[in-house]
Formats: structure tokens, C-alpha cells, sequence
């Protein structure tokens, strides 16, 4: 199981994580919309601080709206400057990452991963993890081009191995024969 932590075309820095995204700008007191990229979205009522784009700024209110946060930044007090933010993603040190269950993993360790069967041949690289309600879905682009689609269950996904860059997969019989 994956935890959801997408990036965008932003450049993150390095040792950053991205955990959302600023929208519209909220009501008329300087409130933003945060579109959060995380699981763990209860992070931000105890958050004192976060990195916007390239700028550290300070959180003096969280609310929970709807799908949303809204923030109020220290720096920003006004409805007409926080909408200079939007569209600037929102990231913390990977050390403040939310702790993970024995066999969980973020998002952002696994995109990147390159995947193999159990004989070491080489099916591709992970590109994205499909959010489809039942169990992700990794997307796997193959080195000959076009794309395979590799269900996130145990009895599919036999080893993910962070550190060494590589996921070890048994595909169903009907998933090899599809390619």
C-alpha cells in the first residue's frame, strides 16, 4: 500500500517532500485554499511553519473545509497578496514525514523504482501509482516503450526495495500474456 505524496513540475528540492498544493485564494482575511497531496492531512492543524515554493512561511490559522485547508499565513495577510501564491506547492523536510506501517510506503519512494520479474528480467520503471479506490495501480514504463499496469497486492508486488532502487514483481498470467 502506498501513501499519497505527488509532485508537480515544480523542482522540489532535495530531502523535501511535497505534501499540497495552493489554490484560490479563501474569503476576504488572507485565508488560502490548500489542496493537500498527503494522506496524513491532519498534519497541518499542527504545523507552524511550511516551505511555499522557495519561501518559509508561517501558519497562524488551519480550518478544514470541504475537500480543503485553509491557511493563513503570518507573511500574507491580505486576500490580495496570498493570491500570489497559487499554484506554489507545499513541502517539509522528509524527516517530518508521517510515520509509515511495517509494509506501507509513500508514493514518492516508489515512483522511480525499477521492476523486475522473479527470473531478474527487467520489466521497466514505475512512473506513477494509480489511486483506484480497491488497491493502487503501479505504472510501469517498459524499456521497449508502451506502458504496464502492475496491481499493488501482495501476491503480485513480491519485494519493494527502496534503497536498492528495485520492486521484484509476479505478474498474473493474463497481465504477461496482455504484452
Amino acid at each position: 500500500m502506498t501513501k499519497s505524496l505527488r509532485s508537480a513540475a515544480e523542482k522540489i528540492p532535495d530531502g523535501r517532500i511535497t505534501i499540497g498544493k495552493v489554490g484560490a485564494a479563501h474569503g476576504i482575511k488572507g485565508e488560502v485554499r490548500i489542496i493537500p497531496l498527503t494522506d496524513f492531512t491532519e498534519r497541518f492543524s499542527s504545523m507552524e511553519e511550511v516551505m511555499v515554493g522557495q519561501e518559509l512561511l508561517h501558519i497562524e490559522s488551519c480550518k478544514y473545509h470541504k475537500q480543503y485547508i485553509l491557511l493563513k499565513f503570518r507573511e500574507y495577510p491580505q486576500r490580495e497578496q496570498v493570491q500570489a501564491l497559487t499554484g506554489r506547492l507545499l513541502t517539509i523536510d522528509r524527516s517530518e514525514a508521517a510515520p509509515l506501517e511495517e509494509g506501507e510506503f509513500y508514493t514518492f519512494d516508489i515512483i522511480g523504482l525499477m521492476v523486475y520479474d522473479p527470473a531478474g528480467k527487467e520489466l521497466g520503471q514505475v512512473t506513477d501509482v494509480l489511486r483506484t479506490g480497491s488497491n493502487d495501480v503501479y505504472a510501469v514504463r517498459r524499456p521497449e516503450g508502451g506502458e504496464l499496469l502492475v496491481p499493488a497486492l501482495k501476491s503480485v508486488v513480491r519485494e519493494i526495495d527502496v534503497q536498492g532502487g528495485r520492486m521484484v514483481v509476479c505478474l498474473p498470467e493474463e497481465i504477461e500474456d496482455a504484452h
